[in-house]
């Protein structure tokens, strides 16, 4: 029985696939999301390191730094059963720093320092949709070495070593209210547990709590980039899959009060402390992209970004504790690639004012037969903003504002794996336990919306 409760809480709390969509970050730099995150065919300085590694080696400086600080405030709403609920208020940091300088006027190197995955949401501890999501936190960081070398006066190549490594925080309801409140009465009902035991009603009676440091991945970043005269440049990127691998990830179970831990630790005990292994991939990414110049002072660029997610078919769970392997876990998440589009312009005012502006539409890789709330997976819509000052003229100082805008997906819905359920199921037959009102499987539905704001300062200097 012990082996069954296991199996069947793992199939509810083991769910990390919050680390998938959604997680991608597109703020990267102040200066850049002005122009909609665009980069791939723009000659950037150090920040090229990033956006095309190509690019680089059309950089005309001696040296050049540059620093990117991003606050991502997102807020997610889900209405079920005719009430809305909304996650609390989070900020996800994402940052960029960046360093390049001249070997030869044709050769240049440098090391970048940012975060390309991340995500932080809070649903709350005790909405409805708890066993789906209570809260996230994830942190993917990066450091690329990166050599680039411009072959002929128009064509420059670069590459980047991408050292990977990050963390997951994850936590979320580990049975229903309902379900234990059902438990709960049919027990007394049966005259196996004491009557004026109150009931749990909207309070998560025991939550599990998930985290893990991935071991560290390599991949590489390579891009080309050609001026095909003064006014048009061309450019491509592409970054290889990584696999964040959690070598030894803990599960700490936690109860909302005595009475639940009396009910429910000799169901769901076992669970706590259980140490398992899994990966998560941080996908592959094609960028292509152009810009143009119709006027000394005005740059247009447009970038379409593809990304790997067809690559994230499920997520397998397994466990160091030889006596546990079989309750390895396979989760099906089957998304499919997507694409985000870009488009940005930059006109410089005077020769130390630019103003910036952009759009961004950014596509859902979510299969919508597992929808979830840990990240909801939606097309959105990202208009942006931006300026740069420069005191000095080797100084600036960049400002970037974007406004993410979810589309929206109605009638989402997604079944999980109900323990009390199966545990009735399991102890009285499955004709009394449907009679008394359980079910193996729950199911959460809801629509939802999305929106954050993304603020972004950025300092640079050159010589």
């Amino acid at each position: 029985m012990k082996k069954y409760l296991f199996t069947a809480a793992l199939a509810t709390t083991v769910s990390l696939g919050a680390m998938a969509e959604g997680y991608q970050v597109n703020s990267l730099s102040a200066k850049q999301i002005g122009m909609g995150h665009t980069g791939v065919a723009l000659n950037l300085g150090a920040e090229s390191m990033f956006f095309n590694p190509g690019a680089l080696g059309f950089m005309d400086k001696t040296l050049d730094l540059s620093g990117s600080f991003t606050a991502i405030m997102p807020t997610a709403y889900a209405t079920t059963d005719g009430t809305k609920y909304s996650t609390e208020a989070g900020v996800s940091t994402p940052i960029g720093i960046h360093a390049a300088f001249s070997i030869y006027d044709n050769l240049k190197a440098g090391i970048s320092f940012y975060t390309p995955y991340g995500s932080s949401i809070d649903w709350t501890k005790d909405w409805p949709g708890a066993v789906l999501s209570q809260s996230v936190d994830l942190q993917v960081f990066t450091v690329q070495p990166t050599i680039s070398w411009r072959i002929i006066p128009k064509l420059s190549v670069g590459a980047g070593l991408m050292i990977s490594w990050g963390n997951v925080d994850l936590n979320k309801g580990l049975v229903s209210a309902s379900s234990t409140d059902k438990m709960i009465a049919a027990l007394q009902a049966a005259g196996q547990m004491p009557q004026g035991i109150p009931a749990f009603g909207h309070t998560t009676p025991a939550s599990i709590n998930l985290t893990g440091t991935a071991d560290v991945a390599v991949g590489v970043n390579v891009g080309a980039m050609y001026e095909i005269n003064r006014q048009w440049n061309v450019g491509a990127s592409f970054r290889t899959e990584m696999k964040m691998k959690v070598g030894a990830g803990t599960a700490a179970v936690s109860y909302a009060n005595e009475v639940a831990q009396t009910i429910l630790e000799n169901r769901v005990g076992i669970i706590d402390q259980a140490n398992f292994k899994a990966s998560m991939p941080c996908p592959w990414v094609l960028s292509l992209g152009t810009s143009y110049k119709p006027i000394e002072s005005l740059t247009l660029a447009f970038d379409a970004r593809l990304t790997g997610w067809h690559t994230y078919k499920s997520l397998n769970i397994e466990f160091l504790n030889p006596e546990l392997t079989d309750f390895n876990q396979h989760i099906e998440k089957n998304y499919s690639n997507s694409w985000c589009f870009s488009l940005g312009g930059q006109y410089s005012v005077t020769k130390r004012f630019d103003v910036r502006l952009g759009l961004m539409v950014d596509t859902t890789p979510v299969n919508d037969n597992y929808y979830n709330p840990e990240t909801p997976g939606m097309t959105k819509i990202e208009p942006t903003v931006g300026l740069s000052f420069r005191p000095l003229p080797s100084l600036s100082i960049d400002l970037g504002f974007m406004y993410i805008h979810g589309c929206g997906k109605k009638g989402a819905s997604v079944e999980y794996p109900d323990l009390i359920g199966q545990t009735m199921y399991g102890q009285l037959g499955a004709e009394t336990a449907s009679f008394m009102g359980f079910s193996p499987v729950g199911k959460f539905t809801a629509d939802y919306k999305l929106h954050a704001f993304a603020p972004s300062i950025g300092i640079s200097y050159s010589f």
